[in-house]
């Protein structure tokens, strides 16, 4: 009877402890020889500051987008936005990253451009890209 009651105590603890947060991942295609990035370097190419990668964002409004921005550069949506703005204004910039509505997009379109980069939740992984940085 105990060990049942223990049991039982187990199984309850673990239905009530709240959701693992999904784990959000930068990742670029598997035929790019980057292996390895830090934070501060995937920001220069999510705000415009560098063009050695194509950056490929998530959809406008999405909480890994929210999240990914908040994570990589101590930013809000709006003030992503802004950025990306003044950039094209001044001509330091065409456009704003190309924006894809789920992970499975995303990494498509990754895993086709070497040189793009982009973060997708790290269950959405496979062979077809390369994660990079792994966002706590």
């Amino acid at each position: 009877m105990k060990k049942v009651l223990i049991s039982l105590l187990a199984v309850a603890a673990v239905a009530s402890a709240p959701p693992a947060a999904a784990e959000t991942v930068v990742i670029v295609s598997a035929k790019n020889p980057a292996s390895r990035m830090f934070s501060e370097q995937a920001a220069q190419f999510f705000l415009g500051k560098s063009t050695m990668f194509t950056p490929i964002d998530q959809a406008e409004g999405s909480a890994i987008r929210n999240d990914f921005y908040k994570k990589v550069a101590d930013k809000d949506a709006g003030q992503v936005k802004a950025i990306w703005s003044k950039l094209v204004f001044t001509g330091k910039a065409t456009a704003e990253p190309k924006e894809f509505k789920s992970n499975a997009e995303v990494k498509k379109a990754v895993a086709d451009d070497p040189k793009a980069i982009g973060y997708i939740d790290k269950s959405a992984v496979d062979d077809t890209v390369k994660v990079i940085l792994t966002l706590q």
